[in-house]
């Protein structure tokens, strides 16, 4: 009997899942602990395993596609069965007639595609065609007709990719066309005129472009879903937590002149320390002298952690949905700067590749965000909650600054600390970026 490889349940709240990637094909064999695609759920990037031997018969859900827990995305057949057997009986088992909302997720049998492909206008019914929901849904949006569509996906499957096509077609369809062209009964248009050199251009206010149209291109890019939920928590957080920002001035030479010093010792083992390594180390061991900024806020108590755990804002490319996701150096003022380099590394790498796990994104109990590699002077976080803090740093910027009464030129980062009012006052915001600015200050008191 063919297996049926369904979209599992990888979080407690996940009702659903988008297959960002199949790592396998149609006829490729697996064995039991083999990553066979990546999906993503409401919290993270996950890697989806199978738990027999056989080979893939089938794949019923293109990449982009997003499906229901508990939704068929692919046929498996056991070592020892025929692959189109497999591929045949899981065919047969939807052929029967669907709700149109079961018709958004089950592949009709191969038969309805060569129908599709053969007779334009008249279609093969509703719940027999190959579309993925996300596909119908903008083939709806932009009146593009199904019919006309041949799908580029799983078993002829109409895609998200096929859809944005077609309108991008058409698009550049109507572009081509001149207005006159919509009336029959004008005269065609006369030749272009052969124009003399021109000696004086007059000055214009916007680009001139060989023929190339300048517009954008118009559309509508759903959200995945790792992009919806950092809507609704960012929401949430902006909303119910009350918000206020304290920033400071951090002196960085010092710091700059040690990581120079220990990141040239250290090129032998492969280490290059980051600034931001050093944020984490400051930041983790000042909760010691400031426990409230290791806390959350519980209603009618606060609750202070006994484990620090710093969450790292990573950004993620549109190949992955987007964003931002956090990953968390658990234990981070028990750590070395050494090992924390390499684990932010690690993360930030799995993070933009494969995804980070759920484990590997949650538990954080204080964020720093960094947008100075990106050139960034300084900036305002919202909190990730349950933490009450968020630090949000800029560049270290060389500059014309006083050092003991004189003008030189140094270098100084800006750092804001958004702080849960219920939790955290102002002085005692003040206090602890002030203990973080003397360890940053300072950096030796860090390597200890």
């Amino acid at each position: 009997m063919p297996i049926e490889i369904t979209m599992p349940r990888l979080s407690d709240t996940m009702e659903s899942g988008t297959l960002l990637k199949w790592n396998v094909a149609e006829g490729d064999a697996v064995s039991s602990g083999d990553v066979v695609a990546d999906v993503e759920t409401d919290k993270a990037t996950m890697e989806l395993t199978v738990f027999d031997d056989g080979t893939i018969a089938s794949l019923l859900v293109g990449e982009g596609e997003t499906v229901d827990v508990g939704t068929t995305i692919a046929v498996m057949a056991e070592d020892g069965e025929d692959v189109e057997a497999g591929s045949g009986s899981e065919t047969a088992s939807v052929s029967a007639p669907a709700s149109e909302t079961e018709s958004a997720s089950v592949p009709a049998p191969a038969s309805a595609t060569a129908v599709i492909d053969a007779a334009p206008p008249a279609a093969p019914a509703e719940g027999r065609r190959r579309v993925s929901p996300v596909a119908r849904h903008l083939a709806d949006e932009h009146g593009i007709d199904l019919d006309q569509l041949t799908g580029s996906g799983p078993s002829g499957r109409i895609i998200k990719r096929d859809v944005l096509q077609a309108v991008e077609t058409g698009q550049e369809t109507r572009a081509a066309i001149a207005p006159s062209a919509a009336a029959p009964s004008s005269p065609p248009p006369p030749p272009p005129l052969q124009r003399a050199p021109v000696t004086n251009v007059p000055a214009v206010t916007a680009p001139i472009d060989s023929g190339a149209s300048t517009a954008l291109a118009a559309g509508r890019v759903p959200l995945s879903n790792m992009r919806q939920i950092i809507a609704r928590r960012l929401v949430e957080s902006a909303s119910t937590i009350p918000h206020y920002q304290v920033s400071m001035t951090f002196d960085m030479d010092a710091v700059m002149e040690l990581r120079a010093t220990l990141n040239e010792q250290l090129a032998v083992a492969g280490v290059k320390l980051s600034v931001n390594d050093f944020l984490v180390r400051s930041c983790a061991l000042a909760m010691y002298q400031h426990p409230d900024f290791n806390a959350s806020w519980d209603g009618d108590g606060i609750v202070i952690h006994g484990q620090v755990n710093i969450g790292i804002a990573i950004s993620v490319g549109p190949e992955r949905g987007g964003g931002l996701v956090v990953g968390v150096i658990r234990d981070a003022d028990r750590k070395s700067l050494r090992s924390i380099s390499l684990e932010t590394k690690a993360l930030a790498t799995k993070a933009r590749e494969r995804g980070l796990t759920v484990e590997e994104m949650t538990g954080a109990t204080f964020t720093l965000s960094n947008l100075g590699m990106f050139g960034v002077d300084n900036f305002t976080a919202i909190i990730n909650p349950p933490n009450s803090a968020i630090l949000a740093v800029g560049a270290a910027i060389q500059k014309p600054v006083v050092r003991n009464g004189e003008l030189t030129i140094g270098r100084e980062m800006s750092a804001t600390l958004s702080n849960d009012h219920r939790v955290i006052d102002g002085a005692m915001a003040a206090q602890y970026l002030n203990t973080v600015k003397a360890m940053m200050e300072n950096p030796a008191t860090v390597l200890v």
